[in-house]
């Protein structure tokens, strides 16, 4: 939908001196040919009412927020392509988890990345922790204490005027002319995205796809509310307020005007209960539910903060391997440590992009084996203890752990990360007698498997295929 002058409702100040808020590596990007630039957005907003055949603008508020540029220094460089996160807030602060996962594709295809800043906590503070003290003005008060938020039921609107600016005003970019914008979010993002494809993309018509990661059965209320919690349960008590959020009615994704992927993982599929959204692919849907994957990991919460693309597999192996103290958080177990996410998501990416460009729909991916329903919902397992069906990956298939989102148990955050639990060296030697090798073939031939259904791309195969060997304990 064309942006005039005569309508827009939005002013750009920026790029802003210093340097933002917002954890995107342990890297250089200017090593990588690539720029960081924070802009503040200011207008006004319009939260929605719902009615009988869609919804329609209901209140108006005024706003200020800010967004985050990731893109190449050489404007000929770029692929056109932008990718917009909805920034995560659940840990009281502006995370962005899909960069985490996806940075890699992003950066070698030369793509632009936006992190934007749509939901309250994540400036003024709050949460579904309580207040952690890590919004933007409680960090860097003297660089953010203009913006202003009015409530999660302008956050729709404020992401849509974030993806209006960016194709409006090319110098926003660098004077890269953006030639596909990718909507993202992960999590309590996805929730939101959720509500936005269902309910105002039709009236927005901004976005040209959207991946949505790890959503639970419904989407966010428009009124502001987001995950609903019984007032009196402890704050603190995740997996209650999931539970109380999980129970309501389900909100499935219907056939969408422009090409949308929802990548899920067993933790949400099961523990979110994210099968009560579950429905058939339509002309522009698709839904992937990774065998073995948690809704947080190793590799999006430690290895991804290292990985620039030039680390040799023995230290991805390293720093991808299992542990049970996931920053700071004690876990009674090791967390989830396969990079199936990892490598799956910007799959994904690449053909969301494709199929958005060229009208290439992505493929399709069986469901995650279960039994029983609702509060009954198990998954199968087969003889090693992996999960069967799903979106398959060498690390299930070719295993040398049981991985699995289900079952985590520890602080904070812990019950969302799953669980890694190591074959010992007798089931190894009963799995694989001829040791590395045999078990390297049976893996490159299961990547090529995943490969061939579109899974896993080819420019990541390689890499797979020795961190599989650097990581073996046999």
């Amino acid at each position: 939908m064309a942006v005039t002058e005569a309508t827009r409702r939005w002013r750009v100040e920026g790029p802003v001196e210093g340097t933002p808020t917002l954890l995107l590596g342990n890297f250089d990007l200017a090593q990588h040919g690539y720029v960081v630039e924070e802009f503040f957005l200011d207008g006004t907003a319009r939260s929605y009412a719902e009615r009988a055949n869609g919804v329609e603008p209901a209140d108006e508020a005024e706003y200020r927020t800010r967004f985050v540029v990731v893109r190449p220094s050489d404007p000929s460089e770029c692929s056109g392509t932008v990718v917009v996160e909805w920034l995560n807030v659940s840990g009281g602060g502006d995370g962005c988890p899909d960069w985490a996962f996806m940075h890699r594709h992003i950066m070698r295809t030369r793509s632009v990345f936006v992190a934007a800043s749509a939901q309250r906590v994540g400036i003024e503070g709050g949460g579904i922790l309580g207040d952690m003290g890590t919004a933007l003005k409680q960090v860097a008060p003297e660089r953010y204490e203009t913006l202003q938020h009015p409530g999660d039921a302008f956050s729709f609107d404020m992401y849509t005027q974030i993806g209006e600016a960016l194709r409006g005003d090319p110098a926003l970019l660098g004077g890269i002319e953006p030639t596909c914008v990718i909507a993202v979010g992960e999590s309590q993002s996805a929730v939101f995205l959720v509500s936005y494809i269902n309910k105002v993309d039709a009236l927005a018509q901004v976005y040209d796809a959207f991946l949505v990661h790890g959503r639970g059965s419904r989407g966010a209320s428009l009124t502001g509310e987001g995950i609903r919690r019984d007032p009196d349960a402890d704050p603190t008590d995740l997996a209650a307020a999931t539970a109380r959020f999980r129970q309501e009615a389900a909100d499935p994704i219907p056939d969408a005007r422009v090409p949308v992927i929802t990548v899920q993982s067993e933790t949400d599929v099961v523990g979110m209960y994210g099968f009560g959204s579950r429905c058939d692919d339509g002309q522009n849907t698709r839904l992937w539910e990774i065998a073995g994957a948690a809704h947080f990991d190793t590799w999006g919460m430690i290895a991804a903060h290292d990985d620039d693309g030039t680390l040799p597999v023995e230290r991805l192996a390293e720093v991808g391997g299992p542990t049970d103290e996931p920053l700071g958080m004690k876990s009674e177990e090791a967390i989830n440590c396969g990079p199936q996410q990892h490598y799956v998501l910007m799959s994904a990416l690449a053909h969301l992009e494709q199929w958005a460009r060229e009208g290439t729909p992505a493929p399709h991916a069986p469901l995650l084996a279960t039994t029983g329903e609702r509060d009954t919902l198990a998954l199968e397992r087969n003889e090693h203890g992996n999960v069967k069906g799903g979106l398959r990956t060498p690390w299930v298939d070719v295993p040398t752990a049981v991985l699995t989102g289900i079952g985590a148990t520890g602080g904070g955050f812990t019950f969302l990360f799953g669980v890694t639990r190591p074959f010992d060296g007798s089931q190894l030697e009963a799995l694989y007698p001829g040791g590395v090798d045999e078990y390297v073939g049976k893996f490159e031939s299961a990547a090529a498997s995943a490969r061939a259904e579109g899974y896993l791309l080819d420019e990541d195969i390689s890499e797979i295929v020795g961190v599989a060997r650097a990581s073996w304990r046999g």
